[in-house]
């Protein structure tokens, strides 16, 4: 009886759907499963009283409609998985090329005909608020905006809806990013790519960028050169006195830096500000 049972087992999952698409007729699968139900074999232990009753084998057939409602609900779950958004994050120091890097993207994504639009903070205004500008002078048309909660209402809701990848650009500066990222990409399908810094000059985690590394579908970290020795730099060193943490500026203001020469910079710049404060303080004695 083991043996029969173990065979009748292999059969029935043997076939990989229950009825054909194309024919009304029972498959294997659904003649082993009556086949099975008038036999008493799964019952040898408990003895189910329904297994006694005697069962006659039957036909079952599928109507076309049956079908196309199973047709649909794969297709439906189908559009609900492609249209499922992404969150790309590109970080690292000034001069890292993250800017680059980030309109690389956007433009291979408009290269495939998708629906493109771009954002940065209104904070950064060194090249112009109406354009993404790297270092070396590329750029691309953008939105400047003071937060991110209200693009949607300037950039209007017939064409937000119609995009399908949504570039930021200098992401530190935007204190509502995460919520941004995850409600745009969870909920809305839509692909986002963040580039930013994401630490400040003192090491320290810049804004919310780092926030959203666990929502991202990948990370990229950049380096840059250090301008001492020419390794490769992931710190920026700021080579003014000022010490708050957002000050807009460029080679003027940081520089990247190595390890090595962002631990002896930030002696020397330390060194040089409290040179500068022990003289401000004999200036106002004098006076």
């Amino acid at each position: 009886m083991l043996t029969t049972t173990i065979s009748r087992m292999q059969s029935l999952i043997t076939p990989t759907f229950l009825f054909s698409p194309l024919s009304t007729k029972a498959t294997p699968l659904a003649s082993n499963l009556l086949y099975l139900a008038s036999k008493s074999i799964f019952f040898s232990k408990t003895q189910n009283p329904i297994s006694s009753l005697p069962l006659k084998p039957i036909m079952i057939s599928v109507k076309p409609s049956d079908f196309r409602i199973q047709t649909r609900c794969v297709h439906s779950k189908s559009s609900r998985s492609t249209s499922s958004g992404e969150i790309h994050v590109i970080v690292g120091p000034m001069f890292s090329g993250k800017t680059t890097t980030l309109l690389r993207r956007v433009q291979a994504e408009i290269n495939d005909g998708r629906n493109v639009a771009i954002i940065k903070s209104n904070k950064d205004d060194r090249y112009g608020l109406d354009s993404v500008v790297t270092h070396d002078g590329i750029k691309l048309p953008c939105c400047a905006m003071p937060n991110l909660s209200s693009f949607r209402q300037k950039f209007g809701q017939d064409a937000y809806d119609q995009l399908d990848v949504i570039g930021i650009d200098e992401a530190q500066f935007f204190e509502d990013l995460y919520d941004f990222c995850h409600d745009v990409a969870d909920h809305e399908g839509k692909t986002v790519i963040v580039a930013g810094l994401d630490g400040d000059y003192l090491r320290r985690s810049f804004g919310s960028v780092l926030d959203i590394i666990p929502l991202a579908d990948s990370v990229t970290k950049l380096s840059a050169r250090c301008e001492i020795c020419g390794k490769r730099a992931f710190f920026t060193l700021r080579k003014t006195e000022e010490t708050q943490t957002e000050l807009i500026g460029g080679a003027d203001v940081y520089m990247p830096v190595c390890r090595q020469h962002y631990v002896t910079g930030q002696v020397a710049v330390e060194a040089a500000r409290m040179l500068l404060e022990s003289q401000k303080l004999q200036c106002n004695s004098c006076v």
